[in-house]
C-alpha cells in the first residue's frame, strides 16, 4: 500500500503521542513537524529519526507531504486547517476541529470544491473495547438502548498540564475538551442526536497552576463555565445524561452506562481504546465480558496513575490515509466531527439559556472496525 507523507503543525504535549504511535500503521509516515516556535519544532524533530523541522509555511509547501495533522490550540484549529486545505493537502485536526458550525460549513465547502478531506479526533471510538460494545448492542444482547449516563468529572487541567491557560478560555472548558470523546462514542454506538438541554456553572473564577513546572503557582482567570449537566435525545429514541466537569475532586460514577430493554452494558473510558466491559441481562447480575481478540484493545502503555491502557492514537489518521487511497469514506469524518460540534456547542448554548436546543446537523454512524479491519491498518 502507498504511504501518505504526513506533517504535523504544533509540537506541544500531544504531538509526542502522534509521533510515538504513527509507526504502528502502514498507510502513513510522519516526515516533518512545524511550530510557530521553531525551537519547539527542532526539539521535537530531534527526538525522531527521519523527521525534520520546518517552518509552518515550508511544511505547507512541502512536496512530500500529503496530509497535515493540526495539533495547534483549539482557537487556532479552524484557521490552520483552512490553510492546510488551501495548500492543497488533506487535514486531520485534534478535537475540537472547529468551534462553531459556521466554521465547519466553510471547511466542508472547501472540501466539496477541491476533493480534499478533513478528519478529526477523537479516534478512540475505534478502540477494541468500544467496537465490542457496539457489536454487543447491534446484536441485541441488551435489547434496545433506551437511556444511559456518562460522567467525566475531575478537579481541573491546572493540576497536571504545564500550560493550561487555553482550557479556561473560549474554545476550552470540559465540554469542548473532553466532550468529544463521549459524544463521538455515543454517536457511533447509537446514532445521531436530535436535541439537548443543559445546566452549567463555574466553580471558581480563578485557578492556580499546581503542576510541577516553571509556571507553578501562577493564577489563571477562568472565562468559560467548567461544570455541565446535559440531557441528550437521540434519533433512535434513547435519552442519555452527560456530566462534564472540572469542579469535582472525587466521585464514584462509571464513565458510561447504557440501559436497554433486555439488560445493561457498562462501557469503559472513551478517552482510551481498551478497558473492561461489564454487562447484565434481565437477571440483573453484572458480569465482566470476555473481550474479543482486537488489536486496538491490547494494552501498550500506563496512564498517569500506573494503570495499563490501550492507546492507538493516529488510528484515525491511518484509516483516513488508507481511505483516501482506497476511495472509501474515512471513519473520523468531517460529518461526524461536525455533528459532535453541533451537539457540544448546543450543550453550552443550553447551559447559557436554560432552554432545549434542537440539533441542526446529522450524520451516519461510522463504519464498524472489526478485528480484521484493525489488523489491516497496522504495519
Amino acid at each position: 500500500m502507498r504511504k501518505l507523507g504526513v506533517g504535523i503543525i504544533g509540537c506541544g504535549n500531544i504531538s509526542k503521542a502522534y509521533l510515538d504511535l504513527a509507526p504502528n500503521f502502514k498507510a502513513i509516515e510522519v516526515r516533518a513537524v512545524a511550530d510557530i516556535n521553531m525551537e519547539a519544532a527542532q526539539g521535537r524533530a530531534s527526538e525522531y529519526e527521519g523527521v525534520r523541522a520546518e517552518t509552518v509555511d515550508a511544511l505547507l509547501a512541502a512536496d512530500d507531504l500529503d496530509l497535515i495533522i493540526n495539533l495547534t490550540i483549539p482557537a487556532a484549529h479552524f484557521e490552520v486547517t483552512k490553510r492546510i486545505l488551501e495548500a492543497g493537502k488533506h487535514a486531520y485536526s485534534e478535537k475540537p476541529y472547529v468551534l462553531t458550525l459556521e466554521e465547519g460549513e466553510e471547511l466542508r465547502a472547501i472540501c466539496e470544491k477541491t476533493g480534499l478531506r478533513v478528519g478529526s479526533a477523537p479516534d478512540t471510538f475505534m478502540g477494541g473495547a468500544h467496537q465490542m460494545v457496539r457489536d454487543l448492542i447491534d446484536s441485541g444482547k441488551v435489547g434496545t438502548i433506551t437511556s444511559g449516563t456518562c460522567h467525566f468529572m475531575g478537579a481541573g487541567m491546572e493540576m497536571w498540564h504545564p500550560n493550561p491557560d487555553f482550557f479556561f478560555q473560549p474554545g476550552g472548558g470540559p465540554v469542548l475538551d473532553m466532550g468529544p470523546y463521549y459524544v463521538t462514542n455515543l454517536v457511533q454506538l447509537l446514532g445521531p442526536v436530535t436535541r439537548v438541554a443543559a445546566l452549567s456553572n463555574k466553580g471558581r473564577a480563578q485557578r492556580t497552576i499546581t503542576t510541577d513546572c516553571p509556571r507553578k503557582g501562577e493564577v489563571l482567570d477562568v472565562v468559560v463555565d467548567t461544570n455541565f449537566h446535559a440531557l441528550l435525545q437521540f434519533a433512535n429514541g434513547a435519552a442519555i445524561t452527560v456530566s462534564l466537569s472540572w469542579d469535582v475532586f472525587a466521585h464514584e460514577h462509571q464513565n458510561m452506562e447504557l440501559y436497554g430493554t433486555e439488560g445493561a452494558i457498562f462501557v469503559p473510558d472513551p478517552n482510551f481504546f481498551g478497558g473492561t466491559i461489564r454487562m447484565a441481562g434481565t437477571d440483573r447480575e453484572v458480569k465482566e465480558v470476555a473481550q474479543w481478540d482486537h488489536p486496538f484493545a491490547v494494552t501498550n502503555m500506563e496512564d498517569g496513575e500506573g494503570r495499563p491502557r490501550a492507546n492507538y492514537r493516529t488510528a484515525g489518521v491511518a484509516d483516513m490515509a488508507q481511505a483516501i487511497v482506497e476511495g472509501r469514506p474515512h471513519r473520523c469524518s468531517l460529518e461526524l466531527a461536525t455533528h459532535a460540534i453541533d451537539v457540544l456547542t448546543s450543550i453550552m448554548k443550553s447551559g447559557e439559556t436554560g432552554a432545549f436546543v434542537d440539533i441542526s446537523t446529522t450524520c451516519e454512524r461510522p463504519a464498524a472496525v472489526t478485528p480484521d479491519e484493525a489488523k489491516a491498518l497496522m504495519g
